[in-house]
């Protein structure tokens, strides 16, 4: 008897400010975020890259490591924030001021 593995397609997506990276894998039905990022490789092209510390997302929501994937889900892994969004909000208004 031979078992059938279903296949899901899937993409991940890392960008830093002048460097884009999609990569486009097919995965076993069943893994999760984390298998994912470790079968794209992208650790190897971008060391920086930290799941413990880096927030990641399934469609700009964002999602846990250990979530399994469905078939065409994009994963994007989120860089940290430089400054907090309030935070450059209030330094623009003062500088109107």
């Amino acid at each position: 008897m031979v078992l059938m593995i279903k296949k899901i397609d899937i993409e991940l997506i890392y960008a830093l400010p002048n460097n884009q990276t999609l990569k486009c894998l097919q995965v076993s039905d069943g893994t999760t975020v984390e298998q994912a990022i470790t079968l794209s490789e992208l650790v190897k092209l971008f060391p920086e890259i930290d799941i413990t510390k880096n927030k990641i997302g399934i469609f700009g929501k964002l999602v846990k490591p250990k979530t399994v994937l469905n078939h065409r889900d994009r994963i994007e892994i989120y860089r940290p924030l430089i400054i907090d969004p309030k935070e450059a909000r209030r330094k623009r208004a003062m500088k109107r001021l």
